[in-house]
């Protein structure tokens, strides 16, 4: 079941959300829209290796803006930090941004109940398009949860920018 934009604003207020910074404005009937951080990552090599800890550069996006290209993937954080250990958080871009062509999340937009930090946001343009720090870039919504709770302890725990994948970990000790 989803929580409406009210409910959300509640469970922010006894502790059960977190958005931080919250703002009221920003609430939807059944989301909440989140910013973009001011800055972006990108891989420097064009081949990638699971199996590797790839090159990874981190850059503050322009006041003026930047142009997305779509020949890559970039990596941005939210602006704001947002995790809960009562719901399972969901996010994905806003409609107006979608219309754009610009992927906010292009395949994980399931945040693991238990899961903390600035939310890293896999961003990828249809055509080019310009992007500013600050951006309403997209919305996060919340699910409740049935069974057993397992909190999320993991290797992006506590983000505080755009991390790269950690996939190379699953390989040590092979």
């Amino acid at each position: 079941m989803i929580l409406t934009g009210p409910e959300i604003h509640s469970r922010v207020k006894a502790g059960e959300i977190q958005i931080d910074p919250f703002d009221p404005a920003l609430l939807s009937p059944n989301s909440y829209d989140f910013h973009l951080g001011s800055t972006i990552g990108w891989y420097t090599e064009r081949r990638l290796d699971c199996a590797r800890r790839n090159p990874f550069e981190s850059h503050t996006i322009p006041s003026e803006g930047m142009l997305l290209t779509p020949d890559r993937i970039y990596l941005a954080a939210t602006a704001q930090r947002i995790g809960s250990d009562h719901f399972v958080p969901i996010i994905r871009a806003r409609s107006s941004v979608a219309r754009l062509g610009l992927f906010v999340h292009v395949t994980a937009d399931l945040i693991d109940i238990g899961s903390h930090g600035h939310l890293t946001l896999q961003l990828h343009a249809v055509q080019p398009v310009k992007i500013y720090p600050g951006l309403r870039i997209g919305q996060v919504t919340f699910w409740t949860v049935q069974g057993d709770v397992v909190l999320y302890d993991g290797k992006y725990q506590g983000a505080t920018s755009a991390m790269p994948s950690q996939i190379h970990r699953d390989f040590e000790g092979r």
